[in-house]
């Protein structure tokens, strides 16, 4: 039905998810369907991890402005373990594995995307959070590069429902050719026949 599929998690991590400046407060909301396709699919699964520099001078472009403004979360002032997968989500790997990024899309520098056609992967079942910033960003990243992308809507969460519903409509709407959307439960319905 979806030919070799992987999961991608989109920045499940610990500085999104606890008192930050970045804490998307309903990324909680979203962890049980995310827990649940990482737990009966580890194997399959991806971790992707934004990590910013060290300080705003190291970025480039208008990086650095992003930088200058956020300077509270580049490692110079957040502490390591901030950047790491939520405990819970952690525990899936190995066998789940972790592409570290330093832009909303993880395709950008070639590896993720060499990772799987090395593998021959089809589709790709998409959770995690932003919706509308880097969830988009893979979303699109993988259509480009032929992927059929499937985003679980009960599984992504944003900092802002405005921007999260509309990136929903987006993507229910205007893509409809390369990309699916259902819920975790329809999702893990389909694969466990």
């Amino acid at each position: 039905m979806y030919g070799e599929w992987r999961h991608i998690c989109v920045d499940m991590q610990r500085m999104f998810a606890e008192d930050t400046p970045w804490k998307v407060t309903w990324m909680e909301r979203v962890s049980s369907q995310v827990l649940e396709v990482a737990s009966n699919y580890a194997d399959r699964t991806i971790f992707s991890r934004f990590l910013p520099p060290a300080r705003p001078i190291n970025a480039t472009g208008m990086w650095r402005a992003y930088y200058e403004k956020w300077w509270m979360m580049t490692a110079e002032h957040l502490p390591a373990e901030m950047y790491g997968l939520l405990l819970e989500l952690a525990a899936f790997t190995p066998p789940a594995i972790v592409f570290d990024k330093r832009t909303y899309s993880p395709w950008i520098d070639g590896r993720l995307n060499a990772f799987l056609r090395g593998q021959d992967v089809e589709t790709l079942v998409i959770t995690g959070g932003e919706t509308d910033v880097c969830v988009l960003a893979t979303a699109l990243g993988a259509i480009d590069l032929s992927y059929r992308a499937m985003i679980l809507t009960d599984a992504v969460c944003s900092g802002t429902d405005e921007t999260h519903d509309a990136s929903l409509k987006l993507i229910e709407s205007r893509f409809t050719a390369q990309m699916d959307a259902m819920s975790t439960e329809a999702f893990l319905s389909s694969v466990s026949g």
